[in-house]
C-alpha cells in the first residue's frame, strides 16, 4: 500500500489520467481495474472523473514491489540542445524552435523533441527532476510544425502550463505573430477568411464550408519582384492555418512541399537548400494575464528571424 499527498503540480486532474502518469508501466485495463477496486481518495472510493486538488490523499492497496514496478521511471536518452532561450524565470522559459525539430514525439521520432531538451536542459539546471515528480513534467503551452521554426513557451510546473495553455487559445488575451517568405509580389495587407476542414488520413487541411471557421491577417514587410516577406497575425489557431490561406490567395509560403509552387520550391532548394515552408513564430504579446503570470501582462517575446530569410530575399528577388 502506498499514500500519496497530491502537490500542487498534481491538482486539478482527474484520477484516472493521475494514475496513468504515476504508473508509468501499468496497462490501460489494469488502471481502471484499480480505480474500482484498489485505490481511494481521502479514504472513499473514486471515480475515473474524480477531480483531485492539492493536499487530498491517494492510496493505492498494492504489493510495494509491485508498484515499484509500475512506477520505475521510463529511461530516456538526452537529446542535445538545438533550441535558443528567448525568456526564462522561475514559472515560465521562451524558447526559439529550430526548422526541422518536432515539439512532440510522433510515431517515427521519439526521442529527440524539443519537449525532450527541454527536460533535459532542465535537469541540468536542477530544476526539474523526473524522480522527485510523481506525474507532471515541464511541457509545451503551443506546438509548430516540425518545419516551422520560433517561439514555443513551455510551463516549468503544472499552474504556470495551466495558465499558459488557457491564454494561449484566448485570441482576446494574447497575439500571435509570425513571419513568411511567400510566392509572389505581396503589397499592403490582407484578410483572409477561410473555413478550414483537415483530412485526418492525409494530415492536410483545405478550405471547406463545412470546416472550422478561421481568420488570418496579412501585410507586407518587404515585397519583390518574385518573393515577399510578410507579417501574419493569427486570430484562429487551426491547423496549417497560414499556410493554407496564403495559399488561398495566390501567395503560398516559399518552400512548403504541400500547399505550395512545386516549381518556385525546386528552384529554391537548388540555389539556397530550401527544403521547408519559409514560416517564422516571430512575436507573441501578451496583452492581459491572470492568476500566478499576471506579471507576464504587456510583455512581448521576440524570436529573430532565420538568416536564411534575408538571404533568400535579397538574392531570388
Amino acid at each position: 500500500m502506498v499514500k500519496i499527498r497530491i502537490t500542487q503540480n498534481e491538482g486539478n486532474q482527474r484520477l484516472d489520467r493521475f494514475l496513468r502518469k504515476y504508473l508509468k508501466r501499468a496497462p490501460l485495463a489494469m488502471i481502471y481495474k484499480l480505480i474500482r477496486k484498489d485505490v481511494k481518495v481521502n479514504g472513499r472510493r473514486g471515480k475515473e472523473d474524480t477531480m483531485l486538488t492539492e493536499g487530498d490523499e491517494v492510496t493505492i492497496y498494492l504489493p510495494q514491489e509491485k508498484l515499484e514496478e509500475l512506477t520505475a521511471l521510463l529511461k530516456k536518452k538526452r537529446a542535445r540542445k538545438t533550441f535558443g532561450i528567448v525568456y526564462e524565470d522561475e514559472n515560465v522559459l521562451v524558447v526559439n524552435k529550430p526548422s526541422g525539430l518536432l515539439t512532440h514525439g510522433d510515431a517515427h521520432e521519439k526521442k529527440n523533441t524539443l519537449a525532450n531538451q527541454v527536460m533535459g536542459y532542465l535537469q541540468d539546471k536542477g530544476e526539474y527532476d523526473p524522480a522527485s515528480e510523481k506525474t507532471f513534467s515541464p511541457a509545451p503551452a503551443n506546438r509548430l510544425d516540425r518545419n516551422t521554426s520560433g517561439l514555443v513557451l513551455f510551463g516549468k510546473n503544472a499552474e504556470a502550463l495551466r495558465e499558459l495553455t488557457a491564454v494561449m487559445g484566448a485570441k482576446e488575451d494574447v497575439s500571435k505573430i509570425y513571419r513568411a517568405v511567400v510566392c509572389g509580389r505581396l503589397e499592403g495587407t490582407a484578410r483572409i477568411e477561410g473555413k478550414l476542414l483537415k483530412d485526418q488520413r492525409t494530415n492536410q487541411v483545405r478550405v471547406d464550408d463545412s470546416g472550422k471557421d478561421a481568420l488570418t491577417f496579412v501585410e507586407e514587410v518587404r515585397s519583390g519582384s518574385r518573393l515577399s516577406l510578410v507579417q501574419v497575425r493569427i486570430v484562429t489557431g487551426r491547423t496549417h492555418q497560414i499556410r493554407v490561406h496564403l495559399a488561398q490567395i495566390g501567395h503560398p509560403v516559399a518552400g512548403d512541399a504541400k500547399y505550395g509552387l512545386s516549381g518556385v520550391n525546386r528552384k529554391l532548394f537548388e540555389k539556397f537548400g530550401v527544403s521547408s515552408q519559409m514560416l517564422h513564430a516571430f512575436r507573441i504579446e501578451f496583452k492581459q494575464m491572470q492568476g500566478m503570470l499576471e506579471y507576464l501582462s504587456g510583455k512581448t517575446f521576440e524570436a529573430p528571424v532565420p538568416e536564411l530569410f534575408d538571404i533568400v530575399m535579397e538574392e531570388a528577388n
